[in-house]
């Protein structure tokens, strides 16, 4: 028998000397006037009332023996000691206590208030009862669980034992909360558009594909929060939307990576890329400050402050800076030329793919916070045109060598969309499975009359990177393959 079923075995037992004593260790409900950060608030208003009050939680710890226990109880909220008095309690249940109970269980306490020598808040115990027998040990306190795998696998534990992660899940609530209360105070309507997509739109990913038994027909989940449907709503009539939402793109993982994340968009009708970058730069100044309580940050190896002026920089120029690469008049063969020499790996042969990867070796020497704006007309498919230049009105925030977000004076003009489509429908047909499908109901609504409008989204990446932590590690469940 190995230690961890020989120490689920002796809980066991425990177990059974529960129920002997009359004691239901799974019980529905157990005795509780509030949490244990109510307890701390309200202690000095408690203790003189000289009342008993009941508190439940998960022991954490159990320190001292014989006539006196101080027990650590946590219940997500806070933590708050216990203390077990030989002399202060039925001989019986403190025993019972000391037989049957480990750290790891929850249990229910009931008693007076009261203040260690020490100053220490504390309930002195009278009665108690199990609100739930633990059969298996939490972690060793002081190590945790090293193993990411195991990390991720059991996260209830990771979390629990992690009290940095535990507020980091905190945070990043908060950080979609700041984000919907911000929007929602600019006058933004927040709606709900189908995960499900014929076609899938509004980004370049590789979707992951399903099939709908009622229509007998194949779909796929959505890469972009709802751009094509939200799109269809500034021609509805809808001024101001919003959507905060999941999305799937069937790709590779890395720290900045997942197949599945949480990402926000907003569209803004009668405005365009300009008025966009001064909306999101006011928006992430006010996350980073509800959130994080500071503009500064040091993540990734770089250092920036969001409060300062954000530098708008040209695609073209930039990459040209870095690289010695004119994009304009330099062939397939001078860019994968280039990514050799500079031993850049790249998939794809398209100009657009070579585009994009050089764009993406350059970012990395750029702190931020800047505004990457003057994007080539192929790179984004979706985005208004320069008028008589071949670069749109597109920008992404950069921070910390990696875009943070995309926004862009959106296109309405169907002919020259639906020329769009036919481009990237050509990709689609050489083999490029990120190319964007094309959408001729769209088209259609667009004939209709879609007003200006200025488009932005931006996902859990941006937390990640205040954060300075990579995207897997914020998500509460990340996927994982079964054990065999």
């Amino acid at each position: 028998m190995s230690s961890i079923d020989e120490l689920k075995s002796i809980r066991i037992n425990k177990l059974e000397i529960l129920k002997k004593a009359g004691m239901n260790p799974f019980p529905s409900k157990v005795p509780r006037s509030f949490d244990l950060a109510h307890a701390r608030a309200q202690f000095s208003e408690n203790e003189k009332s000289g009342n008993d009050f009941s508190l439940a939680g998960r022991i954490m710890a159990i320190r001292g023996q014989g006539a006196i226990l101080f027990v650590v109880l946590y219940d997500g909220t806070s933590k708050f000691q216990a203390v077990f008095k030989k002399d202060e309690i039925d001989e019986k249940v403190f025993k019972l206590f000391t037989d049957a109970v480990d750290i790891g269980d929850f249990i229910s306490v009931t008693g007076k208030f009261f203040a260690t020598q020490r100053g220490e808040q504390s309930i002195l115990v009278k009665n108690w009862t199990i609100a739930t027998k633990a059969i298996l040990p939490l972690p060793e306190k002081w190590h945790g669980i090293k193993d990411d795998d195991e990390r991720y696998r059991k996260r209830y534990l990771d979390i629990l034992m992690n009290e940095e992660l535990f507020n980091l899940f905190i945070k990043k609530a908060k950080f979609w909360d700041v984000t919907r209360n911000f929007l929602k105070d600019k006058g933004f309507l927040e709606v709900e558009t189908p995960i499900f997509e014929v076609t899938t739109g509004g980004a370049e990913a590789t979707p992951f594909k399903t099939h709908h038994n009622d229509y007998d027909l194949d779909v796929y989940l959505r890469i972009s929060v709802g751009e094509l449907w939200q799109k269809r709503l500034m021609a509805a009539g809808f001024s101001k939307t919003f959507e905060i939402g999941k999305v799937f793109r069937n790709e590779g993982s890395s720290p900045e990576h997942a197949q599945e994340f949480t990402n926000m968009e907003f569209y803004w009708s009668f405005a365009d890329y300009n008025d966009g970058m001064n909306l999101v730069r006011e928006m992430y100044i006010k996350i980073a400050q509800e959130v994080f309580g500071t503009t500064k940050f040091t993540t990734r190896g770089y250092t920036f402050d969001l409060a300062e002026e954000w530098v708008k920089i040209d695609y073209t120029d930039e990459i040209k800076k870095q690289t010695g690469i004119d994009i304009n008049t330099a062939t397939e063969k001078d860019m994968m030329k280039k990514l050799q020499d500079l031993k850049v790996e790249y998939d794809g042969k398209n100009k657009e793919r070579l585009m994009d990867t050089l764009w993406k070796y350059c970012r990395k020497n750029i702190a931020g916070p800047a505004f990457l704006i003057n994007h080539p007309l192929i790179v984004a498919p979706l985005a208004k045109s320069v008028i008589g230049r071949d670069i749109v009105q597109m920008f992404q925030p950069i921070l910390a060598g990696s875009e943070v977000g995309r926004g862009y004076s959106e296109l309405n003009d169907p002919i020259d969309q639906k020329k769009r489509f036919e481009n990237q429908q050509k990709l689609i047909d050489s083999g490029d499975t990120e190319a964007m499908m094309a959408d001729y109901e769209f088209v259609e609504m667009l004939e209709h009359g879609m007003p200006p409008t200025c488009g932005f989204g931006f996902g859990e990446r941006f937390f990640a990177f205040l954060a300075d932590k990579p995207l897997r590690e914020l998500q509460m469940f990340p996927l994982m393959r079964p054990k065999k």
